[in-house]
């Protein structure tokens, strides 16, 4: 055989190599969603690499008969016909004795170094780049692949499949897509451009709804403003002029004795009209929903849409009122500063110093300050209880925390409520992930 006949049968080679490579990482690494979607446009290729990601035995074994194959013809090669060659070149400027060693580790690195640059990295890295495509392109030759190389497919894919199991380990290819994964492709998409800055806003606030409890966006039970059944009419105008509400509550006395609620609107209509009317007329006087203070925001937003109402009132296991909440209150979760018109609970004064309300949730302090998570953070869900939690008393002004890399200090209270703090940048340590 000519030096330029083994020349070209090394480099088919390679090229046999290089497109079970493509086809070993693009079949792997195809992502299911993206095969999913061209498989419902009728797409035969997608359907088929959907198969063989189902089943990996098979094409896992014809890749590793393929390119050890390929990787031996073109060992054998290269030391039977290239070798001989060398030699008698090389015998013109090496002595006798190492002629043969030198000819045999020129032919080894020649073919060795063209197997692993275009056999294997190029086209990997070609397959990991665009692995869906790639996966679409090699599918029918990895298919009649395994079709020709069936009898022995069936002998080692038999073996390696009996040795999982008398180890327990499962062959089905598992791809469950959890809502952090989802987050982290949403600022991916974010950061490349592929998604507008507010609509990956939109789409993480959605997921925080499934985290949220009603808590964290309700008007605490100190905030209501509510009519005692025994206020006449004066003293209704007062309390619905002074505090603009679309809903007020009806008591008996206190906030824990409900009785109902009625629209202001309806309410002061009837007053426009002269109208002598009791706030317990069930004309006006609506049952209120109640809910219990565990529910995450997306089940409150479910009851308000199977109870046709947006408006709630929140209590806790004690059966006291503990807040009320809106479908407003639910979408300002969803909006955020998109719409909000509210003054905000984060301020940042300059680079490393931020003003924080006590009422603030904790995951829009993580989201402002670039925090993982708080420790122990299911006793709390203010960053008001992450203090009371960490100082174990209660709370005064100069009382502070250390945590993560800032320091958490208490500047206002009122009535051992936290109503604001500063949050600074610490110099004393970069990572600390405990409270002290």
């Amino acid at each position: 055989m000519s030096v330029l006949t083994a020349i070209l049968i090394i480099l088919l080679l390679i090229s046999i190599s290089a497109i079970i490579s493509c086809a070993e990482i693009s079949l792997a690494g195809a992502r299911k969603l993206k095969l999913q979607t061209l498989a419902n446009e009728g797409d035969e290729r997608a359907i088929q690499v959907l198969s063989l990601q189902q089943s990996p035995g098979r094409f896992i074994t014809v890749v590793q008969i393929g390119l050890n194959m390929v990787a031996i013809l073109a060992g054998v090669i290269g030391e039977g016909t290239l070798t001989p060659y060398l030699q008698k070149f090389l015998a013109n400027y090496l002595s006798t004795e190492s002629v043969q060693t030198s000819a045999s580790w020129i032919s080894f690195i020649f073919v060795t170094t063209s197997f692993i640059l275009f056999a294997d990295l190029i086209p990997k890295r070609i397959a990991m780049s665009y692995p869906e495509a790639t996966s679409l392109r090699t599918v029918q030759i990895m298919k009649l692949s395994i079709f020709v190389l069936k009898p022995i497919v069936w002998i080692l894919d038999s073996i390696a499949n009996a040795v999982f199991k008398i180890f327990g380990i499962s062959t089905e290819r598992e791809e469950s897509l959890t809502s952090e994964d989802i987050v982290a492709l949403v600022g991916e998409g974010a950061q490349t451009g592929v998604l507008k800055e507010h609509e990956h806003y939109l789409i993480e606030n959605i997921f925080d709804m499934q985290e949220r409890t009603v808590t964290s966006s309700m008007t605490t039970r100190e905030n209501i403003i509510f009519l005692d059944v025994k206020f006449n009419r004066s003293q209704v105008v007062t309390a619905i002029q002074e505090n603009l509400h679309p809903k007020v509550l009806v008591c008996d006395k206190t906030i824990d004795h409900i009785l109902g609620y009625v629209d202001t609107h309806t309410l002061l209509t009837q007053y426009l009209h002269e109208q002598e009317i009791a706030l317990t007329d069930p004309n006006i006087l609506r049952k209120p929903l109640f809910i219990p203070d565990t529910l995450s925001l997306f089940e409150v937003l479910e009851l308000f849409k199977s109870a046709g109402d947006d408006f709630a009132v929140i209590v806790n296991e004690y059966a006291l009122v503990v807040g009320l909440i809106t479908l407003k209150d639910v979408m300002n979760i969803v909006m955020g500063e998109l719409v909000s018109t509210e003054e905000d609970q984060i301020i940042r004064r300059d680079e490393t110093s931020w003003l924080i309300d006590g009422a603030t949730p904790l995951e829009d302090v993580m989201r402002a300050l670039n925090i993982d998570a708080f420790p122990n953070d299911e006793h709390y869900e203010t960053i008001a209880g992450f203090m009371m939690y960490s100082l174990r008393k209660i709370p005064k002004k100069t009382d502070f925390v250390l945590f993560d890399r800032y320091k958490f200090e208490i500047i206002d209270t009122e009535n051992f409520k936290i109503d604001q703090l500063m949050v600074s940048l610490r110099d004393d340590l970069s990572t600390p992930k405990t409270p002290e």
